[in-house]
Order: C-alpha cells, then structure tokens, then sequence
C-alpha cells in the first residue's frame, strides 16, 4: 500500500512539474534612433520555455493584447494589491513596445517561426537562416551565471552572446539558439540591442496564440510585400463593410458577419493549445501595428 501511494505521489509530481512553463526575463535595452546615439529604452520581455518548445514575446505586447489580466500570480494578493496590479497594466497599456511580434521555436528541431498579425490577421513566416556561431574559450560570469562567450552574424548586425551550461537548453532571446546553453546575455556591436537575463520563474498558465486556420504563411523574402498586401485587403473590407453597414441601417437590413475565428495550430505544434491569447479590438490593433521601431532589429 505505501509503495503504491509513493509512486501516486511521485506521478502527481513529474505531472505538475511536465504541465510548468519556465519563464525566462530578460531585461532588454533598445537605441530607438538608428542613427544616433540615444538614452536606450528598457522593456521586458520573456522566453516561455515548455518541454521542447518556446515562445518569445515581450511584456509590453502581452499587455497589449489584453492577457495581462490573465495572469495568475503565485503569490496571494489581496484586493488592494490586485487593484493596483490593474492599474499597472492600463498604464503601461499605452506603452510603445520595439517588440510588435512574437516568435516560437521548436528547440529539439531548431526550427524558428515569427508572427505578426495584420488588422487581426494573422501571418508568420519560418526563419531560413541557421545562426553560425563561433564559440570562443574565453568564460566569465555573466548575470550570476558562469557563461562562454560566442559571436554570430545575423540580420545585418554582429552579435555576442553568453551562454551558460548550467541551463542546459539550446535557446536564448528573440531568434537566438543554436548553442549548448541558454543565453544569458546577449548584444550587438553597434549597442543598439542588449538582452540581459535577470530572473527565471515557473508560470502555471503561461499563454501562447494558436496559429489560426485562416493564417497567412508567408516566407522572410516575401514578408513585408505580404503585410502590405493584407493591410490593402482589410482597408477595402473595412470600407466595405461600412458601406453595407450604413445601407443596412437606411433599408434595415442585417449587418455583415465579422472576420471568421477558427483556431488551428502551427506546423510542428498540431493539437497542442498551451497557450492563447484573445482577439484584439480592430482600432486598437490597426494603432499598436502603425507602431514601427526605426531602429529594427534586423538591417538586412
């Protein structure tokens, strides 16, 4: 009997340990000007690591797209402290994020994808060009941990990273992984990009956004003639839709059906819904999107 309550107790724990998102804060500072030399800019942003998969977003783009109400804090909070959570989260709302997209990552396979969305449409693209680091012999302690340091070009820039073997997981920040530890810092030359890890957590209920059925996938050549495209198509909808939408209120018909919302998942997830996020308010996505850094973090 005792034997079959441990091993109870035992599947109950690896099941609550195998179900936890470990959530990895990086503290990034960005140059808003590509030209100049400016004050950086700070904002978080989170590498949302679950069994093999991972998601990078920041915390200013969760906030935008209302989820920051569905977190679940592991501490007790009373009501006062919750109040001011909410308060928090209005503030920072109207906060601009360098960060207007989200990427995944298939760590056992080194598959990237990036996600945008388009007046709520969603489109994404599989990354094409594998990172080739040069790990270096020099080891110096890097945000409390002991790191190797290792260069790579990519996207127009020369980047340095540490990693440490002390996490064990090929992964890092924005597109970044490829390397025998996680990334704990992480730079360009011209100073323009600076991820430092500052805190790793356990999420219950961490959130992802499915891949809608109705997706558009793209390729990283083809990405912004597309984005283009479907910006052009949800303004003649939008226009159209009002033109019915008017008509229908003079002749009392009905009004259109919004955009379709079925969910499906990314190639290499199928069945698998970690993670959601809620469709955002038309306006207020148009807003967030005409948000554009002019200091991108890929030049080229």
């Amino acid at each position: 009997m005792k034997k079959k309550l441990h091993f109870f107790f035992a599947l109950l724990l690896v099941t609550a340990v195998y179900g936890q998102t470990t959530r990895f804060v990086y503290e990034t500072s960005v140059n808003p000007d590509s030209i100049n030399l400016v004050s950086l800019k700070s904002e978080k942003t989170f590498l949302d690591v679950k069994e093999n998969r991972s998601l990078f977003i920041s915390e200013n783009k969760l906030i935008k797209d209302s989820l920051f109400a569905s977190f679940k804090p592991e501490e007790k909070e009373n009501k006062k402290e919750k109040k001011e959570l909410s308060k928090q989260g209005a503030k920072k709302d109207l906060e601009h994020t360098f960060f207007d997209y989200y990427i995944t990552k298939n760590i056992a396979d080194q598959k990237v994808y990036y996600h945008e969305k388009v007046f709520n449409k969603q489109i994404y693209y599989q990354e094409d060009r594998p990172i080739k680091w040069e790990v270096t012999n020099d080891i110096q302690k890097q945000n409390g941990y002991q790191s190797q340091k290792a260069t790579a070009i990519f996207g127009g820039r020369i980047w340095t990273a540490w990693f440490t073997k002390d996490i064990p997981i090929s992964d890092g920040p924005y597109k970044f992984s490829g390397l025998p530890g996680l990334i704990v810092k992480l730079e360009d030359d011209k100073g323009d990009y600076k991820f430092d890890l500052i805190k790793k957590i356990m999420i219950k209920n961490a959130f992802e956004e499915p891949v809608n059925s109705e997706a558009k996938v793209s390729t990283r050549i083809d990405f912004k003639g597309d984005i283009a495209a479907l910006e052009l198509e949800a303004k003649s909808n939008r226009k159209a839709f009002s033109s019915s939408d008017r008509g229908g209120k003079r002749g009392g018909g009905m009004r259109g059906n919004g955009p379709p919302n079925g969910m499906g998942m990314p190639p290499g997830n199928e069945g698998d819904g970690m993670m959601q996020m809620p469709n955002a308010n038309l306006g207020a996505q148009a807003a967030f999107n005409s948000e554009i850094s002019q200091n991108p973090i890929e030049l080229k």
